[in-house]
């Protein structure tokens, strides 16, 4: 995960570091049915949404380069730009069928840690988190605290995608939910381990919470996930997680204008733990099937399959009724792996099991950022 910026890329390493960019204000994913890059979301209010771009439209050509195939980086490089800056891109609507041209200009995007948050029917708070920067932290205890005086009853923290970030600010914002305890160490070449940060406990959140994770939820996000597993008692639902337990140096800038990131140590949870190359494993095991990978751009928060056995593993944790919206089935399911959640949920506390080989989305994914997905 060593990673060399040359001096004219050095934009991706001031997003990594303050969510800030030049571009369209929108996430995008490479779709592995279609083999294409994707909008994944479209932030409000930017080049993005004012273009009348939507969730899963395709991007098929930037000024006239063809986007079909390329991987997301490269579809990414010609998104972003210098604000006022404008492009030509192609697009194609699964839902129409129908393919457009729109002109678009660039603006300087601050990229949102909190994708969306809000109070579900039962009490049911959901955040979306998807990134770990500067200040995130801030837009946490905002949402939570917001959430909390519309009566939330329990929690789910959705980090599907979520590739980490900043890891000062990810222990912040654990901090900002967690009890007292020791949160993380780093530990170097020699065994040598140091604390990396504490909870203090004096903004605990003690709802049940769940943690909607999968392939792509990757380093600060598996410890933020780790961490609530142990000291909240959250339980993890989705699939297993990327495995990526290492830590980076800060940006070394060097005399040309480029800079590195390395490798310096290996992280180590607060309970003594490592998911570095196995994962976490989930207590709810819940993978989309392949129908519903086709599916996934158009499911919204009330009818997104993983969401919805992520509230109503959270119902079963608060004791409220199935709520409106949420699939019966889904419940139900939920409900007969109750008794095998529990086990599985205590096993983990003590140690996380290998439940996933190396992919090509880890080897992929960089120091800082999620496989799968780019703020554009």
């Amino acid at each position: 995960y060593t990673v060399y910026y040359p001096a004219d890329d050095t934009k991706e390493l001031d997003l990594m570091l303050t969510g800030r960019y030049g571009g369209i204000g929108a996430i995008i994913r490479y779709d592995l049915v279609r083999k294409t890059v994707v909008i994944d979301e479209p932030y409000e209010d930017t080049p993005a949404a004012k273009a009348g771009l939507r969730k899963g439209d395709v991007i098929v050509s930037i000024d006239d380069s063809t986007m079909t195939g390329k991987p997301a980086a490269y579809v990414s490089s010609h998104l972003r730009g210098d604000a006022g800056s404008t492009f030509e891109i192609k697009i194609m609507r699964p839902s129409t069928g129908k393919t457009f041209r729109k002109i678009i200009t660039r603006e300087q995007i601050q990229q949102p840690a909190v994708a969306y948050y809000g109070v579900q029917p039962g009490g049911i708070g959901y955040l979306c988190l998807t990134s770990y920067t500067e200040n995130c932290a801030r837009d946490v205890r905002r949402a939570v605290l917001d959430m909390k005086h519309q009566g939330m009853k329990s929690l789910v923290l959705d980090l599907r995608g979520n590739g980490g970030g900043l890891l000062d600010d990810a222990l912040s914002c654990i901090d900002l939910v967690a009890p007292e305890g020791t949160l993380a160490y780093a530990e170097d070449q020699n065994g040598t381990r140091t604390v990396l940060g504490s909870s203090t406990g004096d903004s605990y959140v003690s709802l049940p919470m769940v943690c909607l994770v999968n392939g792509n939820t990757a380093s600060a996000a598996e410890l933020f996930a780790s961490s609530l597993r142990t000291l909240n008692g959250a339980r993890l639902v989705g699939t297993t997680t990327m495995g990526k337990g290492t830590i980076q140096s800060s940006p070394q800038r060097l005399s040309d204008g480029s800079a590195v990131v390395i490798t310096v140590a290996k992280l180590i949870c607060g309970d003594g733990s490592c998911f570095d190359g196995t994962g976490l494993s989930v207590d709810v095991d819940r993978p989309l099937t392949a129908d519903e990978q086709t599916a996934y751009y158009d499911y919204t928060v009330e009818n997104d399959p993983q969401i919805q056995r992520a509230v109503s593993t959270a119902q079963q944790m608060s004791g409220t009724t199935t709520v409106s919206g949420v699939n019966e089935a889904a419940s139900s399911e939920a409900a007969s792996d109750s008794t095998a959640a529990d086990s599985a949920a205590a096993e983990a506390a003590s140690s996380e099991a290998a439940a996933s080989s190396e992919t090509a989305a880890e080897s992929a994914a960089s120091s800082e950022e999620t496989a799968s997905s780019t703020a554009e």
